[in-house]
């Protein structure tokens, strides 16, 4: 069981600490049972909306999701393996910076996710996620963009559900996939509301 020093920076740092020794020895138990490096590995949208066949989109809205459904991330990040937890230090200051201003009452902006089935991808948010998690938080604040699919995604709530036993085929053209999601971060940069679709 862990405890609060009191002391902010001193616990902010325990929490990353104590985040990335829960990478380091999953990733050891991974290793010693003979599992693929790709198992532990954060899960690419790409290859699970190439796998389903991608239809299309719409935005869904602000909603508060769970975090235990966060299982993958829409570019091709290493700093986080399936369960977000830090893979290196060179995440260490932003990650600490976030803790902390978490734990100071600081209200974080929302993620941004897409939804396959179940499951959610992020967007934005890889850090604010990784933060969450390792703190004991059950659920977060999301913008969410459902991706339709050819197959039935319906009942996937586990990662295990989409992965598939063979390479998924040829990567299916998305064209826009990430459009709605890029307009809002544009038109919050630009001080403008964005526009739901």
């Amino acid at each position: 069981m862990h405890f609060d020093t009191g002391l902010l920076w001193v616990d902010v740092e325990d929490d990353f600490n104590r985040a990335r020794r829960r990478q380091v020895l999953a990733r050891l138990a991974g290793w010693l049972r003979g599992q693929p490096g790709h198992v532990s590995r954060i899960l690419p949208l790409d290859e699970v909306v190439a796998a389903l066949g991608w239809r299309g989109e719409h935005y869904l809205g602000l909603q508060t999701i769970q975090l235990d459904t966060v299982a993958g991330t829409v570019d091709s990040r290493r700093d986080f393996d399936r369960k977000f937890r830090p893979t290196s230090n060179r995440v260490r200051q932003r990650w600490e910076r976030l803790d902390l201003a978490q734990r100071r009452g600081v209200s974080l902006p929302p993620i941004d996710v897409y939804r396959v089935g179940g499951l959610h991808f992020v967007m934005d948010g890889h850090h604010r996620v990784s933060v969450a998690i390792a703190t004991g938080h059950k659920t977060i604040e999301a913008h969410v963009t459902e991706v339709l699919t050819r197959m039935r995604a319906a009942g996937s709530s586990r990662c295990g559900d989409l992965l598939l036993e063979k390479p998924p085929g040829p990567r299916q053209s998305r064209p826009g996939m990430t459009t709605q999601i890029e307009q809002r971060h544009s038109s919050a940069r630009l001080g403008r509301s964005p526009s739901r679709q």
